[in-house]
């Protein structure tokens, strides 16, 4: 355990004044119920800021004015990431909330030590490894039908995250830290063009879920973009919460609402989905607990890259790829033979995700060997710098010394892209990385009755065939296997860069080329993230966004890389700290409808 002084903190206005002065910064025009357009939008935020006195970074302007906010207020680096999840919440209902999980990176500056909470879902204690496998035919269920079901939902993490992280390193109360979410929920917050296409985009589904249908689509559409959406249902369970603690979720009639939708779904009279009765009871919340563990270590270039251990395949993957590329002078390469490098560093990387990493709790994971640069030297040897290597490549055996490989089968990638991600560094250099995720866009597409929230897909992580070779098979208590990368590099025991993303598997590719990007390439860190993106994840094609292909296909198909289109790859939420103590907070200006990243004392 990490123990923080306190005493180093010291509050200024109460946070309900925070609320309020987020609330109104929120939307400039009085709030209106969903479907009615407000007279006067707010002035765009940006996605870069500079300064000094903490920052914060995410996808969603009302969420980053939030933990800024925090920060203005003395808040520390745990309190302002706690309150601006919960404000996620609200805006990205899709993407995060309290149905659903994740994991959180400390760094305490007093004591230089790095920290990890693992808030992922579990799986039901009833739930056995053929739970996908429908009885009447002997085969997998189909992921569509499986996603948009109550056999997908797993027991939820994040309000333990919260409560962990603010119990162990906060400075502020879980009562407190709720307040601007449930006022933003109450209040409303404007619609953009993202959150009506992800309401589209899941029209047919949500409205199968009539407590879902009821929320999220109004008169039977999305919320008009310039509309205020609010979540009434939301501000009143966070408020009994944030009076009653954690264990109004966990225990009592919220935790028995919540088994009672994932074993029965609520569908609408004439729904085609099949939505399968899952496994998640009263007694598995009130089981639940995170996980409080070491960070993966490596070394790259002279900085220490702290990352998420399993149960997340994100520090270990995001570390044997840079381990692998510490063989090659990037800075000096050809910018094409790099990018080539860089694709084939994270194929093998992959390989070796997927033989070897699942729950710790059930799986023998290789954590070490995996981190080691000895291994990753034995991957570097089999990469050619000139040429692409046959997808998919094999792993390694553990034992690798030169460049061996094994032969294991690849299994299929189901993990969704919809998550998202926040950065804060404070005034006293502490830091937070840290990815949240309902998984699905959407999540299951089903919304606990009165509550607000929709619950999670997570157990669609695992693979659905109950092979015994596999790591990440569903065992009762599992966690399922994940590619969230909360990453903090530190320089000489200071906080240098706080990186993440949501994108499913693509989450580790996108955190290493943020890195690349920057370390190595030359790249400012507004740069690093704005530049266009691809995906190598042992997969026969490279999955790259059109302005990828556009600059570097046919160079890179020099090399034998073959290619597929991704619309989008990711929505980074960054912050860079300068030798000088100069904060740069760094959202995407385009992905996911841009982001916002703050500072408390802006440069001149």
């Amino acid at each position: 355990m990490v123990n923080v002084d306190r005493s180093r903190f010291t509050a200024g206005r109460s946070i309900i004044a925070i609320a309020a002065a987020v609330s109104l910064a929120a939307f400039a025009a009085p709030a209106a119920s969903a479907g009615t357009v407000t007279g006067r939008p707010a002035p765009p935020a940006p996605a870069t800021s500079t300064g000094f006195g903490g920052a914060v970074s995410s996808v969603d302007a009302s969420a980053s004015a939030v933990g800024l906010e925090v920060l203005r207020d003395g808040g520390n680096a745990v309190d302002a990431a706690i309150a601006t999840a919960a404000a996620l919440g609200v805006t990205e209902p899709y993407s995060a909330g309290i149905g659903g999980g994740g994991y959180l990176v400390y760094f305490d500056a007093e004591t230089g030590d790095v920290t990890t909470i693992d808030g992922r879902e579990t799986a039901p204690a009833a739930m056995q490894s053929d739970a996908f496998i429908n009885p009447a035919t002997g085969a997998p269920y189909a992921f569509a039908d499986a996603v948009s079901s109550g056999l997908s939902v797993g027991t939820p993490g994040t309000l333990a995250t919260w409560e962990a992280a603010l119990d162990e390193f906060g400075t502020t109360s879980l009562r407190d830290a709720l307040q601007p979410a449930i006022l933003l929920a109450t209040k409303g917050f404007v619609v953009d063009q993202t959150f009506r296409d992800q309401t589209l985009a899941n029209q047919a589904r949500f409205a199968a879920f009539p407590d879902t249908a009821e929320l999220f689509l109004p008169r039977g559409d999305a919320p008009k973009v310039g509309s205020v959406f609010k979540n009434l249902d939301l501000a009143r369970t966070m408020r009994q919460i944030a009076l009653g603690g954690t264990d109004v979720f966990y225990e009592g009639a919220l935790a028995d609402e919540i088994a009672s939708v994932a074993q029965d779904p609520i569908t609408t009279p004439g729904a085609t989905l099949p939505a399968y009765p899952g496994h998640l009871s009263a007694g598995d919340l009130a089981d639940y607990e995170v996980l409080e563990q070491a960070p993966t270590h490596i070394e790259y270039r002279g900085l220490d890259v702290y990352g998420m251990a399993p149960s997340s395949s994100g520090g270990t993957t995001v570390g044997e790829s840079l381990n692998i590329l510490e063989n090659f002078d990037l800075a000096g390469a050809d910018p094409v033979q790099a990018l080539h490098l860089y694709l084939e560093a994270t194929a093998h990387a992959f390989a070796d995700r997927n033989a070897y990493v699942g729950d710790p709790a059930f799986v023998d994971v290789p954590t070490a060997t995996l981190l080691s640069q000895g291994f990753a030297d034995a991957r570097a040897c089999v990469i050619d710098p000139d040429a692409a290597s046959v997808k998919p490549v094999p792993p390694a055996p553990l034992s690798a010394a030169g460049c061996d490989t094994a032969a294991l089968d690849e299994p299929a990638d189901t993990e969704n892209i919809s998550t998202t991600h926040l950065s804060v560094v404070d005034q006293w250099g502490n830091a937070v990385a840290y990815t949240l995720t309902i998984e699905q866009t959407g999540g299951s597409g089903m919304t606990v009755p009165g509550r607000g929230f929709l619950l999670n897909n997570e157990l669609t992580d695992f693979s659905f065939v109950p092979n015994p070779a596999d790591p990440n098979i569903v065992e009762p208590g599992k966690r399922p296997r994940s590619s969230m990368s909360p990453t903090i590099v530190l320089d000489d025991g200071e906080v240098r860069f706080v990186v993440g993303s949501p994108g499913g598997s693509m989450i580790i590719t996108t955190v290493t080329q943020v890195l690349v990007n920057r370390i190595d390439l030359g790249m400012t860190l507004p740069e690093a993230v704005a530049a266009p993106r691809a995906s190598q994840r042992n997969t026969a094609a490279v999955a790259a966004e059109p302005a990828f292909r556009a600059a570097y296909e046919s160079s890179l198909a020099t090399y034998g890389h073959a290619f597929s289109t991704s619309a989008e790859i990711g929505a980074v939420a960054a912050i860079e700290v300068g030798a000088d103590g100069l904060m740069t907070a760094v959202a995407e200006p385009v992905r996911r409808g841009g982001g916002t990243g703050l500072v408390v004392e802006p440069a001149d």
